[in-house]
């Protein structure tokens, strides 16, 4: 999959997942947000980078946030940009994927933006494309989110900014979640000093171990002098069997609060890829408070996705370059 997200030159041809990506294309995508977050101050917007390139969002999973800030990314850099709605489109009547691809391909589409629920699904079209179309996988099932995790080590890297020094904590619903998944393939290749999981046994990977992460099931161990604590929502829909007692059990023993903030380094910043479940996770005093960055991931995703597009769609105009 790796070798397939890339040029031969080395450069982003699909952005599919962090996995098996070196650190200097990992800080690359975050020196290109850098220059593109301050246009978020601007009076205009917009640079022309990708003037003339069209953009399909497919989203086959509802989102809100992801799914915004791509677009907004996308008409930012001067894109056109099409919202394919799944539950109204030729999918609905029975219209093969692959089908549905061609056709779109047939409107002269540049990029697909993919979130589906099946792990796998942006590699398989991917694979499918013409060589002239570049794929981002927004999210596919319990197996990758790479700009969510982008935009998160972005994040990071504007508070803290060395992650060598770094001691980062992930709580909650691992076993379930794409982005904790990329998020430590991320913080991995980055160079961070501990990466920890904090959860109940049911909700982290039976091959947790072979993640180079710590595993807590103890809150108080696990918070103990970090410097970035990571709260997952809790994948409801895609559990199955009852791994859970309860919410309420779950947020006492496993739901940030301002007791068991105080545990982490006094600088601690706290982080949540939304959506949030108050009284869940996290209580709502520390979701607004004086630690969280939340809001900032949001404000970060857009200029992380500016960057991800256009160092994708650069390579593919290099690439048309080459062949005439």
């Amino acid at each position: 999959m790796t070798n397939n997200q890339l040029t031969e030159s080395g450069r982003l041809k699909h952005f599919l997942t962090i996995e098996g990506l070196k650190r200097d294309l990992l800080t690359d995508i975050m020196d290109h947000a850098e220059q593109f977050s301050s246009l978020s101050g601007r009076q205009v917007k917009k640079v022309p980078l990708l003037r003339g390139k069209t953009i399909m969002n497919l989203f086959f999973e509802n989102s809100t946030r992801t799914r915004t800030t791509f677009e907004l990314a996308a008409k930012r850099l001067s894109a056109d940009v099409l919202n394919l709605n799944i539950n109204t489109s030729a999918t609905s009547k029975g219209e093969s994927l692959l089908d549905t691809l061609h056709n779109l391909q047939a409107m002269h589409a540049d990029m697909f933006v993919v979130r589906h629920n099946k792990s796998g699904a942006a590699e398989f079209i991917a694979q499918h494309v013409a060589p002239h179309v570049s794929v981002i996988n927004a999210g596919d099932g319990c197996h990758a989110h790479p700009t969510q995790a982008m935009l998160d080590m972005f994040t990071i890297r504007r508070h803290k900014q060395h992650f060598p020094d770094l001691c980062v904590a992930i709580v909650g619903d691992v076993l379930h979640s794409r982005v904790a998944r990329s998020q430590i393939q991320a913080l991995a290749t980055l160079g961070v000093g501990e990466v920890r999981i904090i959860g109940p046994q049911t909700l982290l990977p039976a091959d947790s171990q072979t993640l180079g992460v710590h595993v807590y099931h103890d809150m108080e161990k696990g918070l103990k002098d970090v410097d970035v604590i990571i709260t997952l929502r809790l994948q409801i829909e895609r559990m199955q069997g009852a791994l859970l007692p309860s919410p309420q059990e779950y947020y006492e023993s496993y739901g940030l609060t301002e007791e068991k903030l105080k545990l982490a380094k006094p600088d601690a910043i706290v982080m949540h890829p939304g959506p949030i479940n108050r009284g869940v996770e996290i209580a709502s005093s520390i979701a607004d408070g004086p630690q969280s960055v939340i809001l900032e991931q949001v404000t970060h995703g857009i200029a992380v996705r500016m960057a991800v597009m256009s160092m994708v769609l650069g390579s593919q105009s290099e690439q048309q370059d080459d062949s005439t």
